[in-house]
């Protein structure tokens, strides 16, 4: 089956069916088939509010109905997913450890010491945290920059972000084309881990900001 197919489903449904942004996602596959799917997937990785579990859901209902290859499709994803965190990579390559470091030592309660640690932690745990980070909506995209930072192994980068990028997109679009026409169930519970992961970064940061202001006081 050619790369860039007509989705004749998604045609009809982006009409009649999806609209706003759904509808755009759909109208995006429709006209460039899986090189579509790696397109979206890549600006999702650049753009975190872009939802994957929108994205991913809908390339497996548009293969449960025939209109796209399923594998092709994950390799689509993944593809995109490896090309969005590349460029994230270098993002965090360019700015670098001196500059982060300048640049945290302007801001109030964070010391240049909270960079080093991070940034230590980071290059003992990077392989870990690049692959599993993948697997956790807002994470799968940002912890390519730390990785950047500290110009972790580009090859090994790219490997672990396969690795993890592959079960995401595989999970995600095979979830859409098992559910058909109930690709949303997945939008629901990827939304619901979502809200958890941002919940424990807030919370994780107001203990971080409770615990130095209690220090400076303390000083």
């Amino acid at each position: 089956m050619p790369l860039i197919s007509p989705l004749p489903l998604a045609a009809q449904s982006s009409s009649e069916t999806f609209s706003g942004f759904t509808g755009w996602v759909v109208s995006i596959m429709d006209a460039l088939g899986v090189l579509g799917v790696a397109l979206l997937v890549a600006l999702e990785n650049l753009f975190p509010p872009i939802p994957s579990e929108v994205i991913l859901p809908l390339a497996g209902l548009t293969a449960s109905q025939g209109s796209m290859n399923l594998g092709l499709a994950v390799i689509g994803a993944t593809t995109g997913s490896v090309i969005g965190a590349a460029a994230l990579y270098w993002l965090g390559a360019a700015f670098g450890l001196p500059r982060l470091r300048s640049w945290g030592a302007r801001l109030p309660l964070v010391d240049v010491s909270d960079i080093d640690r991070t940034v230590d932690w980071f290059h003992r745990h990077g392989r870990s945290a690049v692959f599993f980070g993948r697997l956790l909506p807002i994470f799968r995209s940002l912890i390519s920059i730390p990785a950047g930072i500290d110009r972790m192994n580009l090859p090994l980068f790219l490997g672990l972000t396969t690795a993890g990028s592959l079960l995401w997109n595989s999970a995600l679009i095979g979830s859409g084309y098992a559910l058909g026409e109930n690709w949303h169930v997945v939008e629901r519970y990827v939304g619901q881990l979502q809200y958890l992961v941002i919940a424990a970064v807030v919370l994780a940061v107001a203990w971080f900001l409770l615990r130095r202001i209690g220090a400076r006081r303390a000083e």
